[in-house]
């Protein structure tokens, strides 16, 4: 006979929800979709799902991230949960909430089309069901945060990038210009971005070179006391 320790308590439902950003012409975007189930159907939401018996929050996660961009291994990190008695008018529902950074170059298209999901400049986002917009907000504050001390917006940009793309990214994630002329002399400081002979030509006869970020050059940066700050 099988023995329920906690059947006296209270029982709720668990589900993740997250908040994806992706950058792509100088603009970082929320990926977001038209809720296809009531309440609020119809609506704008972050993607989410419940937790399945037979997965973590994590997995869990990682799985609503698949199933909507077709990619593993983003990068992701959890935010705090959200449990706010009537956060949800359907039921009791807490929420763990992620947020991702996506290769814009990377993601299956398809995949983001066949979920009503569309990409939104972050500065013109739509009203949002719940309380996703508190989601979004705390999760630019940590990305700011985590941009300044450590090289997560790499993750937002495709393998091979521009000095210039490196500065509109982060103006982009700041919400701010940054100098120039600074800007250029902290990336002459960090030795584990390599520069190819490659030039992006796109922006003018020129061009531009193509950088690498090289993770392993930046770990034994660290290791030798490097401090990471942009």
């Amino acid at each position: 006979m099988e023995v329920k320790y906690y059947s006296g308590n209270t029982k709720f439902l668990v589900s993740v929800d997250c908040i994806i950003f992706g950058f792509s012409e100088g603009e970082l975007s929320l990926l977001l979709f038209k809720r296809l189930v009531e309440p609020a159907q119809g609506n704008w939401s972050l993607p989410g799902g419940f937790i399945q018996e037979n997965e973590s929050a994590e997995e869990a996660a990682s799985r609503v991230l698949h199933d909507l961009t077709g990619l593993n291994h983003l990068y992701m990190e959890q935010l705090r949960v959200f449990s706010e008695i009537n956060r949800d008018p359907g039921e009791r529902v807490l929420s763990i909430a992620y947020y991702a950074l996506v290769n814009v170059a990377d993601y299956d298209r398809d995949l983001v089309l066949q979920n009503n999901a569309h990409w939104r400049n972050i500065n013109d986002l739509p009203e949002l069901i719940f309380d996703h917009r508190d989601m979004f907000r705390l999760a630019l504050e940590r990305l700011r945060h985590k941009a300044s001390t450590e090289p997560v917006g790499f993750n937002l940009l495709p393998e091979k990038f521009t000095v210039p793309q490196l500065q509109s990214l982060y103006e982009a994630i700041y919400g701010s210009t940054i100098d120039k002329r600074n800007f250029r002399k902290k990336i002459q400081t960090m030795n584990f971005l390599e520069k190819s002979e490659e030039k992006d030509k796109s922006g003018s006869k020129r061009g531009a070179y193509l950088y690498t970020f090289n993770k392993k050059l930046y770990e034994q940066a660290i290791h030798r006391g490097f401090s990471f700050t942009l």
